[in-house]
């Protein structure tokens, strides 16, 4: 089951767990400091002051903590104790930066005692949440069952989404139902035989959403009345793309339609938004090169002592509309690295990587300087990643749809970089651009939000770096 919040699709049993979570971890303080004046009658609470603003600031600190420690994800697999060791984790880091910002503001200032009994409150009640949480998410109770119209090479691919990647169902596929005179590339063992009436076949399998999966719609070959006869009767029809964007994240290149992409929602642009969006740019691109100053001057010394060169590296790239711009970077290549003048993509273990280079790269430091880029409005903190203009000629002619990721501004992060591994041939160009156009068509603030958040557990585990 999915919720679109702001165009993006969220799992509805994840956002029920965090909209748990932010009412326990707000319930905490008031836990804690009640039970810390219990002995005294609660007479002591009332000097504490007004405690809906320090539960407030306790809320939103843990749950931007855990959502960064990517404690929010869709499927967590059994057994998996990097997650639980993330969880545990998360409160300890909580406990640091609470207590940080109520010695920064007095007024909100908590006593000691009642911080620590509303962290352990916290930790208890979150821990049983997730307990719960994870005891039903993988009950057939909550699962959508689904049901195929068509059974070619095109809805057969419903069957690969069936299983998540750590095992787990995303839905419950009860069958498909091939087309008079169509090519049938399902196994016989999962096709429904039945000559019943469409509502009959989805009330008898108790069906909840219904996904065409035919691409040739003319001639009267699709059972349009059908279909609309069960949408009258409160069954969900969707399109096999649109399934695919729900379930995955991502606008599958082999199922995409121009229609589709014409018709369906998405690919909002307008001054107010871009206006928005470009403030929020410069607002957290000013307190990041204030944070991470430092830093950066660190880095570009450690790179004129590893390396003879440059500590800047300066690389043209194709920005929003296809208009070239440079794109500034720490050099973490030997100054000799492209020596033949001839672009190369990155490879795993690239020898032409400097010592410190690879440090940076797997930090994702060397990426800093491009908050320069925001700030002259090149590049955006969210978007699709600028390539470079060799590298995009080649993939305008491999890979169809690829130049409409130039519609938005390229970021410094991105829906495909946290989905998706490091690119570095054409085929990964074409499962980032599926991500890249996901984000093209439905890019908001809150996504771009979202974005922020996961990037953090990139960069704090590590993924996708070379």
């Amino acid at each position: 089951m999915m919720v679109r919040i702001f165009r993006h699709y969220v799992p509805t049993p994840l956002l029920l767990l965090a909209s748990v979570e932010a009412a326990l971890f707000f319930a905490s303080i008031y836990a804690g400091v009640y039970i810390r004046f219990i002995s005294e009658g609660f007479s002591g609470a009332e000097l504490v002051g007004p405690l809906a603003p320090r539960a407030t600031v306790f809320a939103l600190v843990m749950m931007a903590i855990i959502t960064a420690l990517g404690l929010y994800e869709r499927e967590i697999k059994e057994g998996d104790w990097s997650y639980y060791s993330r969880f545990v984790a998360s409160f300890p880091l909580g406990f640091i930066a609470i207590t940080f910002i109520f010695y920064a503001f007095p007024e909100i200032f908590l006593g000691r005692g009642a911080l620590a009994i509303a962290f352990a409150f916290a930790f208890i009640a979150s821990a049983t949440a997730r307990f719960v949480f994870l005891t039903l998410v993988d009950s057939d109770v909550i699962k959508r069952r689904v049901l195929v119209v068509g059974a070619g090479s095109r809805a057969a691919r419903v069957s690969s989404l069936e299983k998540s990647e750590k095992g787990h169902n995303r839905f419950n596929l009860v069958g498909f139902i091939p087309l008079d005179g169509a090519h049938s590339s399902i196994d016989k063992a999962r096709i429904i035989k039945s000559k019943a009436p469409l509502l009959a076949i989805a009330q008898k399998y108790q069906v909840d959403e219904i996904v065409v999966g035919v691409r040739q719609r003319r001639g009267g070959n699709l059972p349009m009345g059908e279909l609309l006869e069960c949408r009258m009767e409160g069954i969900t029809v969707v399109e096999l793309s649109t399934f695919f964007e729900r379930e995955t994240g991502k606008v599958q290149l082999e199922s995409l339609s121009p229609s589709w992409l014409i018709f369906s929602e998405g690919f909002d642009r307008g001054n107010f938004r871009n206006f928005v969006k470009r403030l929020f740019d410069v607002v957290i691109s000013a307190v990041m090169l204030a944070l991470t100053a430092p830093i950066m001057l660190i880095t570009a010394l450690l790179i004129k002592i590893d390396s003879p060169g440059p500590v800047f590296f300066r690389q043209t790239r194709v920005g929003e509309c296809g208009k070239p711009f440079d794109v500034y970077k720490f050099r973490s290549m030997r100054a000799d690295a492209e020596k033949d003048g001839k672009p190369q993509w990155a490879k795993k273990k690239d020898s032409r990587v400097t010592r410190i280079g690879r440090i940076i790269r797997s930090l994702r430091i060397d990426e800093l300087p491009q908050i320069f880029n925001v700030m002259k409005g090149d590049m955006s903190l969210v978007g699709p990643r600028p390539e470079r203009p060799y590298f995009v000629r080649q993939l305008i002619k491999e890979i169809p749809y690829y130049s409409t990721r130039h519609s938005v501004k390229p970021g410094i992060t991105g829906w495909a970089q946290i989905r998706y591994s490091y690119g570095a041939s054409v085929h990964d160009a074409k499962e980032k651009l599926q991500y890249d156009l996901y984000y093209v068509k439905n890019h908001t603030l809150f996504l771009d939000l979202i974005i922020l958040f996961q990037t953090a557990q990139v960069v704090l585990f590590g993924r996708g770096a070379r």
